[in-house]
């Protein structure tokens, strides 16, 4: 704020010449002629004196009040100004990371102050789409992706199962492939990292999902998990999905079950694995 109307607040402050001075550690003559300076800008007489003792005029009053308000609102502009900008975070995961295993990391973010967060869930297909559109700062897969594209860094691995309900014949076994195929087999839509790891193992087996008695593509887990408990088929799925669910049974058939990475992907030549980590608490 102007350096006269501090000398001002500092005069009405103190109604005294000498201890306005002394508050700003200026000389008697140097407030006065910030006052008379002030008077002559304005046109109108601040202060009068009435039986040796200093008044505000009702121009002095009014001037108070503008004054007050105008340092506030300069404190207020400066602390603005100097305000760390809030951490705006805008990252994607794949379904059965971001429905079951970021919960305590999200909730860990958001508790800090100025962190607002765009939590975007998605199969991997759409959430590169979205990496590489600069909608998304980074992504966290549980599928496949080019590693030579994109900078990554591995979160951990997770159990891939076969999953089946309590009652079924595989529930707690290894279970041969000529078995697995006569079942219907329940998996995600096209695009979606779970599906992409179980057509990659059946590839490697020499075959597709076309080996199973029948097929249904349901992109909600919720739906996929119900279907299994009533027995309507088998799925695969990551541990962590299935981690609660009692009426599940698990079963294992090497190749296509084991254990599979999860991981963090973003964009080369960003700083985005800083920020990824930080969201993660390991950086």
């Amino acid at each position: 704020m102007e350096q006269k109307l501090e000398t001002f607040l500092a005069l009405c402050q103190t109604m005294h010449y000498g201890r306005a001075a002394e508050l700003l550690n200026l000389s008697q003559p140097a407030v006065s002629k910030h006052i008379k300076a002030l008077e002559t800008e304005y046109g109108v007489q601040l202060f009068t004196y009435t039986a040796r003792r200093l008044h505000k005029t009702r121009a002095g009053e009014l001037l108070e009040q503008y004054a007050v308000s105008l340092r506030y609102n300069e404190e207020k502009l400066v602390q603005r100004l100097h305000e760390k900008p809030q951490t705006l975070l805008r990252m994607g995961a794949t379904k059965s990371i971001g429905d079951y295993i970021l919960l305590s990391e999200i909730r860990r973010f958001l508790s800090q102050p100025g962190h607002t967060l765009q939590f975007l869930v998605d199969n991997t297909a759409r959430l590169l789409a979205g990496l590489e559109a600069g909608e998304l700062d980074f992504v966290i897969l549980e599928g496949i992706f080019d590693k030579q594209r994109y900078d990554w860094f591995l979160l951990r691995k997770e159990p891939y199962i076969g999953v089946c309900s309590h009652e079924h014949p595989f529930a707690g076994r290894r279970v041969p492939p000529e078995e697995l195929f006569r079942q219907r087999l329940i998996l995600r839509e096209e695009g979606s990292g779970t599906r992409a790891i179980l057509e990659n193992g059946l590839q490697q087996m020499g075959c597709s999902v076309s080996a199973f008695a029948a097929c249904a593509y349901i992109s909600s887990f919720k739906v996929i998990k119900e279907l299994v408990r009533q027995g309507a088929g088998i799925s695969f799925l990551y541990q962590a999905v299935v981690q609660n669910e009692t009426e599940l049974a698990q079963f294992s058939c090497p190749p296509l079950t084991g254990s599979h990475e999860l991981n963090v992907v973003f964009l080369k030549n960003t700083n985005a694995a800083a920020a990824a980590k930080k969201f993660l608490g390991c950086g």
